[in-house]
Parts: structure tokens; C-alpha cells; sequence
């Protein structure tokens, strides 16, 4: 996707703003974005619940979500790894992290903090699964393979790693098709990571799906 302005409206709905820096693309209206993805996925909660199952996330383990956008994601994360667990959010628009900090409710064992999936302010081996959804494609493309070393840096061995995306599944095909149609189909296959997830080192690379429409990738750092 090309952005030719600092600031522009998503051309389908109208519902978030969507920006470009120096990190990619970035939306950074949270009210709006969580009102388009409740809509497209029929209910996130169930939705999320579904991707965290898959993540292989556990009770008392410590969890990564990149591109954790208003926090949804991290909240069901947060649930399966319990009050002896914690899931870190990050996410490169402030204003998503802001919103996600003030509406966390609860749950003591999740955080948020600013930061871009190619430089993780996090210690080597300090995480047991990462997740990272829907957001590659908003990643430069030449920075891409720098954001996945990171991601296997930050994991321990033995750990889990997550990459999902929007993907043409049954009745909602025709929906993504149309959400997507301003960029190469492949820019949202998570297929296209497998290469170089061998080639980091990642191994027991799967593809599967989530209903309503989301392709997931999971990968193992051997331990």
C-alpha cells in the first residue's frame, strides 16, 4: 500500500484514520477500529478467543503481542495465561497504546507500550509465544525480514510464534477481496512468510484458518 499523505481515511468505511512514519503504516483511531473489526469478524471477542487458542498461549506464560492495536487480542492472551502470566502489547501508534492502557479493565497481568516490531525494547529469550496479526503488511517490505528476527529473538527456545492476516474464507471471501483490493492479494497471504521463517531457523511451520476470514501462520523456535 502507497500513502501519499501523512494522514488519510480509509476509503471503504470511513471508520479509522490511517497513517504512514518512519515504522509503516499505522492506524490510530482505536473507537473506529474496534467498531469495523466487530463488525468484519461478527464479534472479536469470540474471534480473538479462537486466534489466542491457536497461539498455543498457557497458563503462567509470558506473551508478546506486536501491532496489539486497542488491545483486544491481548485481553483474551491475557486471560489464558492467568493472574501468574503476563502479555506485553505493543504497538507503533501511541494512541492505540493509550487507549488499550485505559481500557485494560482488570487485568493486572497485561501492559502496553510504544514501540515497532523491527526493534523490540525486550531482552534475547524473554518471551514464550509471540503474536503479531494483521499487521506484516503494514510493515516496510524491506523491513520485514529484520521485524521476524526479532520476533525469533525475543523468543525462548521451545517457543510459539503467531503471523495472521486477513485471508478470502467462505462467505466472507467476497468482503476481503474488497477490503484488500487496493493492494496485491499477496501482500495479506501470511503464506508468504514461510521462507523466511525457515530461514531464521523456525521450525513446525503450519497454515491454518479462523473463521470468519484470518489465515494464521504458527512457527516453533526449536528448543
Amino acid at each position: 500500500m502507497v500513502l501519499a499523505n501523512r494522514r488519510l481515511s480509509f476509503n471503504h468505511e470511513h471508520m479509522f484514520r490511517i497513517e504512514q512514519d518512519s515504522n509503516g503504516i499505522l492506524i490510530t483511531n482505536p473507537k473506529g477500529y474496534n467498531a469495523f473489526t466487530t463488525v468484519f469478524f461478527g464479534g472479536r471477542r469470540r474471534h480473538d478467543r479462537r486466534v489466542a487458542a491457536v497461539s498455543g498461549a498457557a497458563k503462567g506464560q509470558r506473551v508478546l503481542d506486536i501491532a496489539s492495536g486497542p488491545g483486544a487480542l491481548v485481553a483474551a492472551l491475557a486471560d489464558r495465561v492467568g493472574p501468574t502470566g503476563e502479555v506485553i502489547g505493543i504497538d507503533a501508534a501511541c494512541e492505540m497504546v493509550d487507549y488499550a492502557t485505559a481500557h485494560a479493565g482488570r487485568r493486572p497481568n497485561c501492559r502496553f507500550q510504544c514501540g515497532a516490531a523491527q526493534d523490540l525494547d525486550l531482552p534475547d529469550a524473554s518471551i514464550d509465544v509471540v503474536t503479531c496479526t494483521f499487521a506484516m503488511h503494514h510493515i516496510p517490505e524491506d523491513e520485514r525480514d529484520q521485524a521476524l528476527a526479532e520476533m525469533w529473538r525475543v523468543l525462548r527456545p521451545g517457543g510459539r510464534l503467531l503471523l495472521a492476516d486477513m485471508a478470502a474464507i467462505g462467505a466472507h471471501s467476497r468482503l476481503t477481496k474488497l477490503l484488500s483490493r487496493h493492494m496485491d492479494p499477496a501482500e495479506i497471504d501470511i503464506r508468504r512468510y514461510r521462507d523466511s521463517l525457515r530461514a531464521i531457523g523456525f521450525q513446525q511451520i503450519e497454515y491454518s484458518t479462523v473463521k470468519p476470514a484470518t489465515g494464521v501462520l504458527t512457527a516453533l523456535r526449536p528448543a
